[in-house]
């Protein structure tokens, strides 16, 4: 896969660095002209499945729209940079102290110490735990006028690069004024406050003036979200937006070459197979399945070249994968579906995943399966498929997009307690291996450690990696400054303008 280049190691990742932080663009670029900007308009693909809260799967709506942000950011290698913190120090294995910058949240109110800690320990209260905190303790407390204490009940080298994680974003205690609820409207703390938001179709957000990175040179962003991805394409083809996300591979060939921008990202799209119950409760059906799905068919037909074929739960863009990729262990002997019916459940959002479960119906009915599709948009199709109440679903996941680390998405989408188990997989041997990667300190221990659970896994057939995709972003010749991560963390920045 062709694009950048991970390397997430830990001795880079865990190092403050000093240069400003990959997800505000570069705040410095800010032109004294900036008020002559112009207002940006931007179609997303999935509107609000959780009314914008931080802890789920809309915090990343939050990030692109540069709305949100925590102590740490990840820039473009994957490495732990300064946001809110502008340095951090390991005190011991389980205490870090992280040093906040001069900042104010959107509502007026100062970036204090006391405002983080109680930001944080919202986060840890929330259910289902916000993927980043899969698996760990924490708590945060106050040091002095500038300085958050945070503990760890068990020690985590990568601590600055969960922080990183959008569900972990600092906002102001305005934020929680209602118990039960979490308002990111105008209490966050990056360069776009958002104003108004207008359900599941369109919001509105405004320049932050005082941001402390800079005023951003767009006044403003006007978000639609168009969960249909023809429509996308078709209005930035027609100038009615500055920027599209996720334009399907069939529409790339009718946006003009200047106005499609392809980037590899660490994206891997697969088959989740209900392993608690139902017909794949059974792991030779699992297996069955499993053997009957033909990868090279869908990265070739369907993603038209712009993917890998399956190879593992990380692809290619995590390029020290492949050299430590071993057998899945303890693979069950495929049994004989014989008519078994399962449900199968996908989401249009992005438009290739409909085309792939077409396909997989016909793989899995020749094999000898009998499926039912169930297409649904995302916000209407999560908390079933987070319930079990499909047999099988094919999931396009950003496997560093939580935390920038490779164990953390073993953690929430493939162990007992994950938050983000599509699988429904309770393995007690997943579970060890996963632990056994996230005490592991030394960075090629954890690669290893993260290898062997990746094998413990696929050996249950609980997934099936189907490919490995490169995103396609259309942005209008006009703009400027757009920022296309391989984590999918970031679009809209302080230089993004038109």
């Amino acid at each position: 896969m062709h694009g950048h280049r991970l390397r997430p190691l830990l001795a880079l990742l865990l190092a403050p660095a000093l240069v400003g932080c990959f997800a505000s663009g570069g705040g410095s670029e800010s032109a004294d002209g900036a008020d002559a900007g112009s207002r940006l308009r931007v179609a997303l693909a999935f509107p609000p499945a959780e009314n914008l809260s931080p802890y789920g799967a809309d915090s990343t709506i939050l990030s692109r729209l540069g709305v949100t942000e925590g102590l740490t950011a990840l820039d473009a290698n994957g490495a732990a940079t300064p946001a809110l913190a502008a340095s951090w120090r390991q005190e011991n294995d389980r205490t870090w102290l992280f040093t906040l910058r001069e900042a104010t949240f959107q509502d007026g109110s100062k970036v204090t110490p006391a405002a983080v800690a109680a930001s944080l320990t919202r986060a840890t209260q929330a259910k289902p735990a916000p993927a980043a905190l899969a698996g760990v303790t924490l708590t945060a407390r106050t040091e002095g006028e500038t300085g958050v204490r945070i503990t760890t009940a068990a020690p985590d080298p990568i601590l600055p690069l969960r922080l990183a994680g959008p569900s972990l974003a600092v906002l102001s205690a305005k934020a929680y004024d209602k118990k039960d609820d979490v308002d990111p409207v105008g209490t966050a703390t990056g360069p776009f406050a958002l104003t108004k938001v207008m359900g599941t179709t369109a919001a509105t957000l405004d320049r932050y003036d005082d941001y402390w990175g800079g005023r951003a040179q767009a006044t403003g962003i006007d978000v639609k979200f168009v969960a249909d991805g023809t429509a996308r394409a078709s209005a930035l083809r027609t100038d009615q937006v500055d920027l599209a996300e996720a334009i399907p591979v069939a529409q790339a060939a009718t946006l003009d070459k200047a106005t499609r921008e392809a980037t590899a990202t660490t994206r891997t799209t697969s088959l989740l197979l209900n392993t608690e119950k139902g017909p794949f409760k059974d792991a030779a059906l699992r297996a069955a399945a499993r053997q009957a799905v033909d990868t090279s068919a869908l990265a070739k037909d369907v993603y038209e070249g712009y993917a890998d074929a399956g190879a593992g739960i990380y692809g290619p863009a995590v390029t020290w994968a492949e050299g430590k990729r071993t057998e899945p262990v303890g693979r069950a002997k495929p049994g004989k579906p014989q008519g078994t019916r399962i449900t199968l459940a996908t989401y249009d959002n992005r438009p290739e995943l409909p085309e792939v479960a077409q396909v997989l119906k016909q793989q899995l009915e020749k094999a000898g399966f009998e499926v039912t599709l169930e297409v649904r948009e995302y916000s209407r199709l999560e908390s079933d498929a987070l319930t079990g109440k499909f047999d099988a679903f094919v999931l396009a996941r950003n496997t560093l997009v939580d935390t920038g680390d490779p164990v953390s998405i073993l953690a929430g989408d493939y162990t007992c307690d994950g938050g983000y188990n599509m699988a429904q997989l309770c393995d007690k041997d997943v579970d060890r291996a996963v632990a056994k990667a996230e005490r592991s300190t030394d960075t090629a221990e954890r690669q290893d450690a993260a290898m062997a659970a990746e094998a413990r896994i696929l050996g249950t057939d609980a997934v099936v990696p189907l490919v490995h995709q490169r995103i396609i972003t259309g942005v209008g010749t006009s703009v400027s400054g757009a920022l296309l991560d391989p984590y999918e963390r970031t679009l809209v920045g302080v230089g993004t303008r038109r």
